[in-house]
């Protein structure tokens, strides 16, 4: 009951965050890309204070050491098994993060309106194959102005037992710039799942491995390579 009444209190929260922030964001237009994805940070660092004061959801990072000095751009691949990666890892890296979505968020009222401002690489899953091109030409553009890109090579959120076939698409990307990867585990679906009831308190491992070098491999090789670590960091991560 105690979890009910707090992930009901969390999503009234997050609501009211939101739009009270969105029209705030809307203020920034006339920033620069990256200042202005810096102040954005406020709602997401927000959201991960009241889970931790309503739910009791904290979390610890490890692996801070791998994280790259930012004199050369990466793309970030990182497990999804939760909302809650969204949140985190951008407050986790240091470099300004530009995320993949679908054109269709941009049409929710108020969030959608506020993630545009973020400068995300924004794509037409109905195109097909045409959706890696655009996310070449937006993530190149992005990369140009200061931000990494991230991408969940599964596609999806996938409950943290299970696993779907990884998509060669960041790995080609980071093949095509000549750019390392940065991938990135944790077990945040045990603790945070779909939906908004189901969470339940604990501490989540964030884990962030060594940067794999894209020179001189495919994109098959490196997706495969990518996979290894972040399933075998995940499997030994376990549930909270």
């Amino acid at each position: 009951m105690r979890m009910f009444l707090g992930s009901l209190l969390f999503a009234v929260f997050q609501a009211a965050l939101t739009l009270f922030f969105v029209p705030l964001f809307w203020c920034m237009f006339w920033m620069a890309p990256v200042p202005r994805y810096r102040f954005m940070l406020i709602w997401p660092r927000l959201n991960l204070w009241a889970a931790r004061g309503l739910l009791g959801i904290r979390h610890r990072v490890i692996g801070q050491e791998n994280l790259p000095d930012g004199s050369v751009p990466h793309i970030v691949l990182s497990k999804h098994s939760s909302t809650w990666d969204v949140l985190a890892i951008p407050l986790t890296v240091p470099q300004p993060l530009c995320f993949v979505a679908k054109k269709e968020l941009m049409w929710i009222p108020f969030f959608g309106w506020g993630l545009k401002l973020a400068s995300p690489i924004i794509i037409d899953r109905k195109a097909g194959r045409e959706s890696m091109q655009q996310i070449y030409a937006q993530g190149e553009a992005r990369h140009k102005q200061g931000f990494w890109v991230i991408l969940f090579p599964e596609g999806t959120r996938v409950p943290p037992t299970q696993k779907q076939h990884y998509k060669t698409g960041g790995a080609r990307f980071a093949v095509t710039l000549g750019v390392p990867v940065l991938p990135i585990a944790h077990n945040a679906g045990y603790l945070w799942p779909r939906g908004i009831f189901g969470k339940r308190a604990g501490t989540i491992t964030l884990s962030i491995g060594k940067p794999i070098p894209s020179v001189g491999k495919d994109a098959t090789a490196l997706t495969q390579e990518v996979e290894t670590w972040i399933e075998t960091e995940t499997a030994r991560l376990g549930a909270p």
